[in-house]
């Protein structure tokens, strides 16, 4: 126990928290916290074990609320490129991607919130081209929640309809890129004693994060999650700063 970080697994829970309000999973904070304690690799790893407990816990508490037009849409696109991406991540430079994956994060959610009127047309070819970029980042970076909610987003959905559908289809690029992962090696023995504690605390995250939602109005909900999303990229791309300085 004495090689446990305890700093770590409290900003693990924040981050189970935190996207769970956002509607869009913590891996989009889980990463980047990770980032600063283990290896690029090592992190994804832990964030596909964590994600399927908490996305677990995500659907026993909102199963009410999921879309099947778009957990169809989005899903099935996000599960197929979740492969193309995870096999990548094991020959391509991810620093271009993840600086990337941060400008573009920044730069959309800003958009979002001094544009409150804009609006991204809810159709079936957004819903796909979500599912694609999401499924494909969350294979190569480990986090892909944030696109999504993105997307989803456009169809102004209901706060538990927005955070079921969303869980439900991470739950399946969860399953699907663990597979990927542990076949690339990326699921060391040593990080394994985290397993435990990360299960306990999806579960608990998930639970203290609706009780939290019950009390944000829905008119709210959306610029809520857009400056989370906001905040995801700052983070990201802070600690790609930090890490080459």
């Amino acid at each position: 126990m004495e090689k446990l970080n305890y700093i770590f697994i409290l900003l693990a829970l924040f981050a189970e928290i935190i996207g769970t309000i956002g509607g869009f999973g913590s891996s989009v904070f889980f990463v980047p916290i990770g980032n600063f304690y283990f290896d690029f690799y090592s992190v994804l790893g832990l964030t596909a074990i964590f994600h399927l407990s908490s996305n677990i816990s995500k659907i026993m508490l909102f199963k009410k609320g999921i879309d099947k037009k778009l957990l169809i849409n989005i899903g099935i696109p996000a599960v197929l490129f979740v492969i193309v991406g995870g096999v990548l991540s094991k020959y391509l430079n991810t620093l271009v991607l993840e600086v990337f994956l941060a400008l573009f994060l920044i730069a959309l959610s800003l958009l979002f919130l001094v544009k409150k009127d804009l609006i991204i047309r809810s159709t079936k070819k957004n819903a796909i081209t979500g599912g694609v970029l999401s499924g494909f980042s969350a294979g190569l970076l480990g986090t892909g929640g944030a696109i999504r909610g993105l997307t989803m987003a456009a169809f102004n959905l209901e706060k538990s309809v927005f955070i079921a559908t969303s869980a439900f289809i991470d739950f399946f690029i969860d399953l699907v890129r663990s597979v990927v992962y542990y076949k690339n090696g990326y699921i060391h023995q040593h990080d394994l004693i985290y397993v435990p504690f990360l299960l306990i605390i999806g579960i608990l995250g998930t639970y203290i994060g609706k009780r939290i939602l019950k009390h944000i109005p829905q008119n709210k909900f959306k610029r809520i999650s857009l400056f989370l999303i906001l905040l995801i990229g700052v983070v990201t791309l802070s600690n790609i700063f930090i890490q080459r300085v």
